[in-house]
């Protein structure tokens, strides 16, 4: 198997749905640090990889990358089937966890980038306000979802992608300063997952490129 290399930055909730995979299914990979408030997503050599110019990037060789958290977690799913697999068996539940992660990955985390977000302000919005709104507009529908497939996880009770898209949502939940309490499955889940190895080693203040005041 090729030697990977995900290009990410510490505060992105994507790149962190890829730190936890991997430390999930205990795949090794080399880290590069992309500095979003220096703008180093948008040179050119960065471009070539990602023509979204978004983090993360996983690249699997020299020559092909994944530039999609979404697509880059199925990649790993499929390429490395017998590491920790993150997806259920069967496929009402993989329909599930699917439905799950993607509340977090189309409906919440897009709007509540840092580009829709300004943009939003340049409009005259409070972003703070924006990002609080479709923040607890996606854990609502998360919620309502996983208080009929959650076990001891979000879906059953074993952790799958949608705990692994879950986790580094309520980071910048926090970060939003939205409050959980409303979503008592959630908070449920999120207790246990704050206490799993995984997730503690994948959370954003444990990040190399993590600034020292922050963490």
């Amino acid at each position: 198997m090729s030697s990977l290399t995900l290009y990410e930055y510490y505060r992105s909730s994507c790149s962190a749905r890829l730190r936890i995979a991997l430390d999930l299914k205990a795949i090794e990979y080399k880290a590069i640090y992309v500095d979003l408030n220096k703008a180093e997503h948008l040179k050119h050599d960065y471009g070539l990889k990602n023509p979204s110019r978004s983090v993360p990037t996983l690249m699997v060789d020299e020559t092909w990358g994944i530039p999609q958290s979404m697509a880059a977690l199925e990649y790993l799913e499929e390429a490395y089937p017998q590491s920790n697999p993150l997806l259920p068996t069967d496929a009402k539940s993989r329909a599930n966890v699917r439905t799950l992660a993607e509340i977090i990955a189309i409906d919440t985390q897009p709007l509540t980038n840092d580009t829709p977000m300004k943009r939003a302000e340049e409009s005259g919005a409070d972003s703070k306000q924006w990002a609080q709104a479709f923040t607890n507009r996606g854990l609502e529908a998360f919620e309502k979802v996983a208080s009929k497939t959650a076990g001891r996880y979000s879906c059953g009770d074993d952790v799958t992608l949608a705990d692994v898209c879950l986790v580094p949502a309520l980071w910048n939940a926090e970060k939003f300063e939205v409050s959980l309490e409303p979503y008592p499955t959630i908070c449920r889940v999120y207790a246990e997952l704050k206490e799993h190895a995984s997730f503690i080693r994948s959370h954003w203040q444990q990040q190399p490129d993590c600034p020292a005041e922050l963490r």
